[in-house]
């Protein structure tokens, strides 16, 4: 008997170019992690909801969630996606540009809190977030997000529950530690209105006020 997620899945036609990516991402060696399809979608359809045009991703690795992203753009919308390795935004940003999105995505490399700070000193804002990096960064991702976030803009956070990890107390890791601190701060920081969801690997949802 299929689980929650896998009937959920069942429901929906296989996307061919996502599968490439995936497929991509794994003859490349690369971290099989990207964003679960049910959650793809919905990165879509809230972009759409929100009509966001600046939107800022942190974890490019092979362009699974940056094509979700922008999936759900109007015209002239843009995407500036965060990555550490230039392999993987080079991998990434050929699959941006297979799904017809090329000339929407601007790549900066190397660490996150590097490229946000430039960010900041720029005086960029953005409308969506999309956090999926190194787990131990979230607070500190999540902070920045707020700083640097248009009234109203949505920030989404992926693998909040680490496989389990997060809810097991015989964990604590750093990872672990700093993304139980990621969730409480999504829960109770006054300049957010948000919620976790459960399904999959967990992703955490808010609207900064």
């Amino acid at each position: 008997m299929p689980n929650q997620e896998e009937y959920s899945e069942m429901l929906y036609k296989e996307d061919e170019l996502l599968l490439e990516v995936k497929q991509a991402i794994a003859d490349h060696g690369m971290p099989e992690v990207s964003i679960a399809p049910g959650y793809g979608r919905l990165l879509s359809m809230l972009v759409r909801l929100s009509r966001s045009t600046r939107i800022l991703e942190i974890g490019a690795l092979g362009g699974y969630s940056g094509i979700c992203l922008c999936r759900g753009f109007a015209s002239g919308g843009q995407l500036t996606s965060l990555e550490l390795k230039a392999e993987y935004a080079e991998l990434a940003h050929s699959h941006l540009v297979k799904a017809g999105f090329g000339e929407a995505v601007e790549y900066k490399i190397g660490p996150a809190l590097d490229s946000l700070q430039g960010l900041e000193a720029e005086g960029r804002t953005f409308d969506f977030f999309f956090i999926d990096a190194d787990k131990e960064n979230y607070p500190n991702y999540l902070e920045y997000a707020i700083r640097l976030a248009s009234p109203g803009a949505i920030i989404a956070g992926d693998n909040i529950f680490l496989r389990g990890r997060t809810l097991n107390t015989d964990k604590n890791g750093p990872a672990v530690q700093a993304m139980r601190r990621f969730n409480e701060m999504i829960a109770s920081d006054e300049r957010l209105t948000s919620t976790l969801l459960p399904a999959y690997d967990g992703l955490a949802l808010a609207m900064v006020k």
